[in-house]
């Protein structure tokens, strides 16, 4: 027990998150639970090709939407970015199946967008200001 409350003590400090994966991480977020009810959307259609089963449909939303929200745990990296647009593109493309998707697309994109690329410059300009405050201090 005592090794608990130690830790209780002490806790770990959490990593900055910076603005781009803090605002990416929530549209991705918000993004999986259209995703999971698009998925059912393509199932309830049966907007899937004859030789396969409509229920793939929902199994490719859910997959999709798991995906998403892991994406979300790993924007810091390039590659989470990277993997972030990806996922946007396979959103658009699931638009072929059910047209409904391309509205989710064109929303959920522009969201992507707008947070990977200002979220980016308001880290840079964070980064900016905290390297001015550091020199201007004398350290």
């Amino acid at each position: 027990m005592g090794g608990v409350t130690a830790n209780a003590e002490h806790p770990r400090p959490r990593r900055a998150r910076g603005a781009a994966e803090s605002l990416g991480s929530i549209v991705l977020a918000f993004e999986s639970i259209i995703v999971f009810l698009g998925g059912l959307a393509v199932y309830g259609l049966k907007a899937l090709p004859e030789p396969i089963p409509p229920w793939w449909g929902i199994v490719g939303g859910t997959v999709l939407a798991i995906v998403m929200l892991l994406t979300g745990r790993v924007l810091r990296h390039r590659w989470g970015i990277v993997l972030g647009w990806v996922l946007q593109g396979i959103v658009a493309l699931a638009g072929f199946l059910v047209p409904a998707l391309f509205l989710v697309a064109l929303i959920f994109g522009g969201m992507w967008g707008y947070a990977t690329i200002k979220g980016a410059s308001l880290d840079a300009r964070n980064a900016r200001l905290a390297a001015e405050a550091d020199t201007a201090n004398g350290d």
